[in-house]
């Protein structure tokens, strides 16, 4: 949040994940009166950046939260998703008596989300929008997924110069298909700065070479290949690549299925919003290609059509969410298939501590699905270069571009080791002044 002249403007508002005592915070009461915040800008529509939005309305957030016109579309998408998943939460607590709360409530539930919602403007990209009277901002393309953002604030100071504060969201990939390449920003006074793969560096390997692979052994002993995957983002890379991998003949046409009514949407959206995209995919949909379709594509909309998927014992790709496992329909699909060394878990995002996909991840023999638990004996993949992060040689790259010293970078949205190893790296690379502020940690700018 950000405070100047008595405006405040929070950037992102998004719900906590990964481990319990994080998740709990989501619960404590919010840190300042909602009420009393002027206005929200959204980086982008991923629940950990959106998605406390309805609680904050509920709670008496009543301005405007502003965002690019298609993080608008795909919150429309996200948010009432998020608020039934809730909803549904609380009433299987209730159902089995797991929760000391009696009865067990949603965080919000879907009235809230169509709340939040009505708030929603729509802003585009290099478009100055002034909000207080000393304070203004711009989006410029972030890379990451459909409408992602940087937050450009400019912020009038008491002295009256201005300071610029860049707000990154979530830095996305360079080179990657169908959106832009982030944009470089050349003057910071202050970055805050995401840190998600700051101690990491994506795998230097042709990916879709390796996914060929991988499918290819997988159809060769009559398994499935189980993809979790964001609605949002990867799924909609994986089916660029596997069209190109069939095109060029180097996998079988096999059914491919998408078993995500939310990934059904946001695939419709990454066609219409011909802004982001990047030049060949612009081509593809000049061409009237599906870019977005494989030769035996399939979608899975409601719950007997998955059941059906989840009974079909042929040959097949299947991608649902949600994309670290934590819910959603790839649960039924890993209790059912994971027990068969036919079969293949592919994971081709950041999975975070405390998530059933990083525990598979990381080796455990046994998980729990349902209360149940369920024998790894499928084979388990990663495709980390899949993922929509950068990673820090990329983050240092986009760093690069600025011009200027900036006073001091924070550091956010990271996991304690991966946030200390960035701050090496760019201290090291630039001699620049970085912080890793604490929860809920003030600081006069």
């Amino acid at each position: 949040m950000i405070e100047s002249d008595g405006y405040r403007v929070l950037v992102d508002c998004g719900l906590f994940q990964g481990l319990k005592a994080l998740r709990l915070r989501n619960w404590e009461p919010f840190p300042i009166n909602p009420a009393s915040i002027n206005s929200v800008i959204l980086t982008h529509a991923h629940i950990d950046h959106s998605g406390y939005l309805p609680r904050l309305v509920h709670d008496g957030f009543n301005g405007v939260v502003y965002a690019t016109p298609a993080t608008v579309d795909l919150s429309r998408i996200m948010l009432p998703d998020s608020a039934r998943l809730q909803e549904e939460d609380a009433a299987y607590a209730n159902k089995i008596g797991s929760s000391k709360h009696h009865p067990a409530l949603p965080l919000y539930s879907e009235k809230d989300a169509n709340a939040a919602l009505r708030q929603l403007e729509s802003v585009n990209y290099g478009r100055q929008v002034q909000l207080g009277k000393k304070i203004s901002f711009e989006f410029v393309t972030a890379g990451h997924i459909l409408g992602s953002s940087f937050v450009l604030l400019d912020v009038e100071s008491a002295q009256g110069g201005k300071k610029r504060i860049v707000m990154t969201g979530d830095i996305g990939r360079y080179n990657e298909p169908i959106i832009n390449d982030p944009s470089y920003v050349d003057h910071a006074d202050y970055i805050v700065l995401e840190s998600t793969y700051g101690d990491r560096e994506h795998p230097d390997f042709d990916v879709k070479a390796k996914l060929a692979q991988i499918i290819n052994e997988t159809a060769e002993r009559k398994g499935h290949v189980l993809i979790p995957a964001f609605a949002v983002g990867r799924t909609q890379q994986l089916l660029y690549l596997i069209r190109e991998l069939e095109n060029e003949k180097l996998i079988p046409v096999m059914p491919v299925v998408v078993d995500s009514p939310m990934a059904v949407s946001a695939t419709k959206l990454y066609l219409q919003h011909r802004e982001e995209h990047d030049i060949e995919m612009k081509e593809l949909v000049d061409e009237r290609k599906t870019p977005l379709a494989t030769h035996r594509f399939n979608l899975a909309r409601t719950v007997e059509e998955s059941k059906s998927v989840t009974a079909d014992e042929r040959s097949m790709i299947v991608i649902s969410a949600s994309g670290m496992a934590t819910g959603g329909r790839i649960l039924h699909h890993l209790k059912k298939r994971l027990p068969d060394d036919r079969n293949t878990v592919i994971f081709v995002g950041f999975q975070a501590e405390g998530t059933r996909g990083r525990r598979i991840m990381d080796g455990e023999k046994e998980i729990k699905i349902f209360g149940e638990m369920i024998p790894v004996n499928a084979r388990i993949e990663k495709l980390e270069n899949l993922s929509a992060h950068a990673d820090y040689r990329e983050i240092l790259r986009w760093l690069g571009g600025f011009k200027n010293r900036p006073q001091k970078v924070f550091l956010v949205h990271g996991e304690p080791k991966a946030q200390d190893a960035l701050k090496q790296k760019i201290v090291e690379k630039f001699g620049w002044d970085v912080e890793i502020p604490d929860y809920l940690q003030k600081f006069e700018l």
